[in-house]
C-alpha cells in the first residue's frame, strides 16, 4: 500500500500557545500550511483530518517532524518495544490546552531507570528538575548517542540532533517526548485503520517520521523568495510537495520496510533517509518562483534622465529568478543553471593513488644515501589494483593513477630508479608521500562541488561526473520571446523591397543573442504598426515566453504603438537612460510577463541588449547578475566627450593592443557592429581622449557574444 495524500506536521514543545516561528505547522499536499497555536488544537486538527481521509477513502501519509524511536536498547528497557514505549509515554505525560507539559519530569523519571545521570539532558527552565542534568552527561554503557537513521538523513547543512537533548538550538528531544504521547492516542483512537511505519506495514492512515531539513537547500531558496513566512512553514510545505510529487513506484519504494537496516525495527526510521536525491527531484517539478510585481520597474516620480548605473541597480533590485526546476542527467546539463548546490557523492580521488609512473614503498623504511629494496611480484595500475600488502622494506611497480596498495605511502619516479627486475635502487632521502595524491585531495565526499546559480560548462560536467553526481537539479530554461514591429520592416532578406522599406535586422540578431546566452528563443515574428496585431503578438508572448524583448515602437512618437499599448493595457515604465546609443528603454509588465522594449535602431538595440538585457535575463534565469568584465587599454583615437551620458563606441584592438573605434558613431552604421570585437565604455562625465589615453575596453566575449 502507498498513499494518495500527504500531510506534514512540524511539532513544537513550547510551554505556552504560540504562532509563527517555532510553533506548530501543518501542510496538506504542499498547500499553504496551517499554523496551530497549541498541541491540543493540533491533535484535534489531526483527528479531523484522519476522519476526513477515512470517509473519503484516501490513503493518507501523515509525517511528523520528531523521532518515532530511540537508540537500540532504550525502548526494550523501559517498556518492551518502541510502540509499548509510546503507550508508556501517553500514560505518564500530561499536556494541557495551554501547552503546559510535564515532559521534563517524564525525562527525569526515564533517567532513573538507567545508571548514571542520563541519557536525557537539557533544561531551559530556571526551576531545577531533580534527575534531569542541564549539561550533557556520560551515556549509560548500553545506549548510543544517535540512531542509525540520523546518519542516513544527514546532509550538508542538515544533521539531526540527538533525541537525548531536550534544550538548545535544534534540539528535538522535547518535541519527541510531547509528540509521541499524542501519536499514541491517535493510534488507539483509530486502531486497525492506522499504522506506524516502519514498525508496522502501511495502512489506510500511515504515520511516519520525517525530517524536512533534508530539503534545506530548497528551504533556503523559498525563504529568500518569501521571507514573510517562517522557515518551519516552508519546510512542511516543501516536504509535502516533494512526497506528493513522487510517482507510484517511488512511493512504494519509500515505504518498503524490507530495504531498511535491521535497526529500523527497534529505533524507527526517517522517511526518505538515504533517498534525498529522489525527494529533491520530485520537489523540483513543483517549484515555481513567484512572478514579478507589476510595479517592479517603476521609477520614482520626477526622475527624467536615468544614469546607466542607476538603471542597472534598479533592474538588479527589481528582478529575481522566475524559473522553476527540473532534474536532468549530468551529461545532458551543459549550459543549464544549477538550481541547488551539487554535493560530491564520493571523494576525488576516492583513494590515495600514484601521481607518476614509478615504484611505491613505505617511507618509514627509507633513509639517506642509496636505498636498495626487493621488489614484490605484481604491480599496481589504474583500474588494476594490487590486492596484497607490500611488506615494509619492499617496493612495488606502480603506474600513474593506481591506488596505493597496503604498505605503500610514497612513490619514487621511475627515472630516478635503477632495477634489475628483482631489486630497486634509488638515492635517498625521499620526502614522505612524495608523488602521491591523498584521498579527497581534489574534493571530499559531502563537500559542495558547485553552487546554485552556476551555469554548467564542459569542465563542470567533468567535475560532477568524477564526483559520482549522475543527475543535477537545474533551472528550466528561460524562454525569451523576440518581437519586431514597424511597417517599414521586411522579414525576408531575399524578398523585393520598396525604397521606403528596410530588412528586419533586429530579430535575427536578438534571437541569436538569446540562444548564445543559453536561453530558449521564442520567435514572435514581425508585426506592422497596428495596435491589434501587436496586442495579439504580446498575448502570444505572455503564453509562450517568460520574458519578451521587443524592438521598435518604444519611444513616444505617433507610430510608437508598443509603448502606447503597454501603457494603456499593461504596466509601463518608460526609462530615458543617459546612454549613447540608446536612450529610450521601455520596461513593462504584460499579463504577468516582463517586457523589455528596445530601441528600433539595430546599433542601439544591440548596445541596450548587451548592457541591460543580458544581466537582467541572467538573473531571471537563476544564474545571477552578470556584469561584463572589461580592462584598460591605450586609445588609438581622439574624442572630446561632453558630460551627461555614458557612451559606448564600437571598437576593436589593433596589433599593438590599442583600442581603435569605428570610423563613424552614427547609429545607422550597422557594419560597425560586425567590424567591432567589443565596446569602449566612456564615463558619464566629460572626458578628453587622445591616442595613448587609458580607456575601458569590454570585449564582446564579456557580454556572452
Amino acid at each position: 500500500m502507498t498513499y494518495s495524500r500527504v500531510a506534514i506536521l512540524d511539532w513544537s514543545a513550547a510551554g505556552k500557545p504560540a504562532r509563527g516561528k517555532d510553533s506548530i505547522w501543518l501542510a496538506l499536499d504542499g498547500e499553504m500550511p496551517e499554523n496551530l497555536p497549541t498541541r491540543a488544537q493540533a491533535e484535534a486538527r489531526l483527528i479531523a483530518l484522519i476522519e476526513e481521509a477515512l470517509v473519503a477513502g484516501d490513503k493518507l501519509l501523515l509525517g511528523a517532524d520528531f523521532a518515532f524511536g530511540y537508540p537500540h536498547g532504550f525502548a526494550d528497557t523501559v517498556a518492551g518495544g518502541p510502540l509499548h514505549l509510546w503507550d508508556w509515554l501517553a500514560d505518564h505525560h500530561v499536556d494541557t490546552d495551554r501547552n503546559e507539559s510535564n515532559y521534563r519530569e517524564v525525562a527525569a523519571r526515564l533517567n532513573a531507570l538507567f545508571p548514571g545521570e542520563g541519557p536525557f539532558w537539557g533544561n531551559g527552565r530556571k526551576i531545577q528538575i531533580d534527575g534531569l542534568p542541564r549539561l550533557k552527561p556520560d551515556l549509560p554503557a548500553n545506549l548510543l548517542p544517535n540512531r542509525t537513521t540520523e546518519a542516513a538523513a544527514a546532509s550538508p547543512g542538515a544533521k539531526p540532533k540527538s533525541v537525548w537533548q531536550l534544550a538548545g538550538a535544534g534540539a528535538v528531544g522535547a518535541q519527541t517526548l510531547t509528540g509521541l504521547p499524542m501519536l499514541a492516542r491517535l493510534r488507539r483512537r483509530f486502531a486497525g485503520q492506522l499504522s506506524v511505519w516502519p514498525f508496522e506495514a502501511p495502512a489506510q492512515i500511515t504515520l511516519a517520521e520525517v525530517y524536512p531539513s533534508m530539503l534545506a537547500d530548497a528551504v533556503r531558496l523559498a525563504v529568500a523568495a518569501d521571507p514573510g513566512m517562517p522557515p518551519d512553514a516552508h519546510q512542511v510545505r516543501l516536504l509535502a510537495r516533494a512526497l506528493a510529487g513522487l510517482d507510484t513506484q517511488m512511493r512504494a519504494e519509500l515505504l518498503d520496510r524490507q530495504s531498511l537496516p535491521h535497526a529500523a525495527q527497534h529505533e524507527g526510521w526517517i522517511l526518505g533517509a538515504g533517498q534525498q536525491t529522489q525527494l529533491r527531484a520530485a520537489l523540483s517539478a513543483h517549484l515555481t518562483p513567484p512572478r514579478l510585481r507589476n510595479d517592479c520597474f517603476a521609477m520614482p516620480q520626477g526622475v527624467a534622465w536615468v544614469p546607466v548605473d542607476t538603471a542597472l541597480a534598479k533592474l538588479r533590485d527589481a528582478l529575481h529568478p522566475v524559473m522553476g526546476q527540473e532534474r536532468v542527467k549530468t551529461h545532458e546539463a551543459a549550459g543549464r543553471v544549477l538550481a541547488m548546490p551539487a554535493t560530491a557523492r564520493r571523494s576525488n580521488p576516492p583513494r590515495p593513488n600514484a601521481a607518476v609512473d614509478g615504484y611505491g614503498f613505505a617511507h618509514a623504511a627509507t633513509g639517506s644515501g642509496p636505498q636498495r629494496m626487493p621488489l614484490v611480484n605484481g604491480r599496481a595500475a589504474a583500474g588494476q589494483p594490487f590486492t596484497g600488502t607490500v611488506p615494509q622494506g619492499h617496493a612495488i611497480r606502480i603506474l600513474t593513477g593506481a591506488i596505493l596498495p597496503a604498505g605503500v605511502d610514497t612513490v619514487v619516479l621511475e627515472e630516478d630508479c635503477a632495477t634489475d627486475g628483482l631489486h630497486l635502487v634509488f638515492d635517498g632521502p625521499v620526502k614522505p608521500r612524495a608523488n602521491t595524491r591523498r584521498a579527497g585531495e581534489d574534493m571530499e565526499e559531502g563537500q559542495m562541488a558547485l553552487p546554485a546559480g552556476q551555469v554548467l560548462r564542459a569542465p563542470d560536467l567533468a567535475l560532477l561526473t568524477a564526483l559520482g553526481i549522475g543527475a543535477v537539479d537545474v533551472r528550466k530554461p528561460l524562454r525569451v520571446g523576440v518581437l519586431s514591429t514597424g511597417d517599414e520592416l521586411v522579414t525576408d532578406p531575399a524578398a523585393p523591397v520598396a525604397p521606403h522599406q528596410i530588412f528586419d535586422a533586429n530579430r535575427p540578431m536578438l534571437l541569436s543573442l538569446v540562444q548564445g546566452w543559453g536561453h530558449h528563443p521564442v520567435d514572435l515574428g514581425h508585426m506592422p504598426d497596428d495596435t491589434d496585431a501587436i496586442r495579439q503578438a504580446l498575448m502570444r508572448g505572455a503564453a509562450q515566453a517568460d520574458v519578451v524583448l521587443t524592438s521598435g515602437g518604444a519611444s513616444a512618437g505617433d507610430e510608437d504603438h508598443v509603448s502606447r499599448l503597454l501603457r494603456t493595457e499593461g504596466h509601463l515604465s518608460s526609462w530615458r537612460i543617459a546612454v549613447k546609443p540608446g536612450r529610450p528603454l521601455a520596461l513593462a509588465m504584460w499579463q504577468g510577463v516582463p517586457v523589455f522594449g528596445l530601441p528600433g535602431n539595430p546599433v542601439a538595440a544591440l548596445v541596450c541588449a548587451l548592457i541591460f538585457a543580458r544581466p537582467a535575463l541572467s538573473l531571471m534565469a537563476g544564474s545571477g547578475w552578470i556584469a561584463p568584465a572589461g580592462f584598460t587599454v591605450p586609445a588609438a583615437f581622439s574624442k572630446d566627450k561632453k558630460a551627461g551620458r555614458r557612451e559606448y563606441l564600437r571598437a576593436r584592438l589593433n596589433d599593438r593592443g590599442e583600442a581603435e573605434v569605428f570610423v563613424s558613431e552614427g547609429s545607422g552604421r550597422i557594419s560597425g557592429l560586425s567590424w567591432a570585437s567589443g565596446l569602449v565604455e566612456l564615463p558619464d562625465e566629460a572626458v578628453q581622449i587622445r591616442p595613448g589615453s587609458p580607456v575601458r575596453y569590454i570585449p564582446y566575449a564579456s557580454f556572452g557574444l
